[in-house]
Formats: structure tokens, sequence, C-alpha cells
């Protein structure tokens, strides 16, 4: 049985790692549970790490000595999972947070705190006014979270389009999205450059930015988010912020999804929630059953 289960493992975790992303990617249509379809894609990544690193325990407890071939494959997968996913980590994880600490700074200096109550968030309490005139929004997560608005979108956006930006923003802050975006970050770089799928990624990007917008929705509505949305497409944001510009593309997905949320998918979010409980629970039934 631990034969079995070794090769299991290892099997589960380079399909989960490279062939799992690339046909989840292109299915569209579960965008519209975004919750549940993060959820999946956090247990197939997971699963996959687990997969690789329970890979070598099972082998040398249980067919190390007669399969030695086999401990030498799964010790290969285990440990250069465990070393990619630490460099990674390093690397994602150190860049990211300097990027914001130098930003939060130049955004201290050179933007200060502005008394706006108008639009729900006065002095002192994270938001920042930039003094330039193209439109821009976006937030700097972390323990010192800034919102972070320029004069041109204070200008071009009204006070229903304007809580809708600030609620998409402290969405993002109150959810702690950049810690979502930052483990698949690190999971994606964590595979070899050959074999990612850099639409995984970008489809995660998506599903974290519509959960934002349903936050949104919530307060002001579909209207004026969509407004604010068409007006700051393409907006400029820096690197390692999460910014409401985005790509043709997204934008247009996004307001689908928009348009779409009174009608809600809830067997989907039902389908999409086991499906993660099986795949994250898959690595670990197999170990069992391998010892």
């Amino acid at each position: 049985m631990s034969y079995a289960a070794v090769t299991a493992l290892v099997v589960l975790a380079v399909g989960l790692s490279t062939l799992a992303p690339c046909l989840l990617a292109p299915v569209t249509g579960l965008r519209r549970s975004p919750g549940a379809t993060l959820l999946l894609w956090q247990s197939a990544s997971l699963a996959a790490v687990a997969a690789a690193l329970l890979a070598a325990p099972v082998a040398a407890w249980g067919a190390g000595s007669r399969h030695p071939a086999l401990l030498a494959l799964a010790v290969l997968v285990s440990g250069g999972m465990a070393l990619r996913l630490l460099v990674s980590g390093h690397r994602v994880g150190t860049g990211l947070r300097r990027l914001r600490s130098h930003h939060r700074d130049l955004v201290d200096l050179i933007a200060a705190p502005r008394d706006r109550p108008a639009i729900g968030l006065p002095a002192g309490r994270g938001l920042r006014v930039l003094d330039h005139p193209s439109p821009t929004a976006y937030c700097l997560p972390g323990h010192r979270g800034r919102i972070v608005l320029s004069a041109g979108t204070l200008d071009r956006l009204g006070p229903e389009e304007l809580t809708a930006v600030l609620a998409h923003e402290r969405a993002h802050l109150a959810a702690r999205h950049d810690l979502v975006l930052e483990l698949f970050s690190v999971l994606h770089h964590a595979v070899p450059a050959r074999v990612r799928c850099e639409a995984a990624l970008s489809e995660v990007h998506l599903l974290v930015e519509a959960l934002a917008d349903r936050r949104a929705l919530h307060v002001t509505g579909p209207v004026p988010l969509a407004r604010a949305l068409v007006t700051l497409h393409e907006a400029a944001h820096p690197d390692a912020t999460l910014g409401a510009g985005t790509t043709t593309a997204r934008t247009r997905a996004r307001l689908e999804l928009i348009a779409a949320a009174d009608a809600p998918r809830r067997w989907q979010s039902v389908l999409m929630v086991t499906s993660s409980l099986v795949v994250g629970l898959t690595p670990w039934l197999i170990a069992v059953a391998g010892l």
C-alpha cells in the first residue's frame, strides 16, 4: 500500500500544481461564486503542497527499504517543494513588504491626510489624496493600511461613485486580500517556470477584485460601482498595491459579474465548497492509508 500511496501523492502533487490551474482558469462561469471558487483554488494549491511534502515521509515509513528508487523520487519531490517554497516565500514576501513600506513612506510624505467627511473617511484614518490630475485609486495593505486617491479621481467621480470606490478598497484592507494574493504568488513562483500557468494567477486576482466588488455592491448598489469602474478603467497604480484600475478584459468581466450579482448561483457555491473539502483532504487520506 505504501508504494501506491507514494505514487498517488507524487502524481497528485504534480497534477494539482501544473495541470489543475490550467484546467480551472478558463472556466469563467465559476466567477459567479468568487468566494467559493477562491476557496477551491486555495484548497487545490495547498493540497499540492501537502501531497509533495508528505511523499517522502510516507515512502520512508513503508516503502523505502523495498523500493529505494521510489524513496529517492519521493525525497526529491518533497525536498524540492520545500526548498522552492522557502525561496519563493522569501523573495515574494520581502519584495512586497519592501515595496509597500517604501511607497507608504512616500505617500505619507507627499500627500497629507485630508478631512473628507463627505466621502465617509475623515482625516487620520488612512486616506491620502495625491495632487495629480490623472484618476487613480488603490490601497496599501498592511498594519498601517492606506487608501490613496488622486485629485483627478475626486474631480471625476460623484459622491456615490466615491463611496463605491472606498467601500471596494476598504474591503481589500479588512479582508486582507493582500495575504490571499501573497499566498498564491508564493505558490505560483514555487512551481518551475516552464510549467507555470500565468492565467491561473490572473484569475485569482480577478476573483479577489470580484469579492471586493461584492462588498461595494452592498454599500452603494450596482450603478455607482459600475460607473466608478468605467471611469477608473486602466488607471495606473504602483506594484504591490491593490488598485481599482484594470485591463479592458478584466473590466468587462467585473462589469458582467456586477450585473449578475442579483442572481447568485448557490448550488455552484455548495459544489465548490464540497469540492474544496474533498481536494484538501485527499493528500492526507492517501498518506494515512499508506502508513
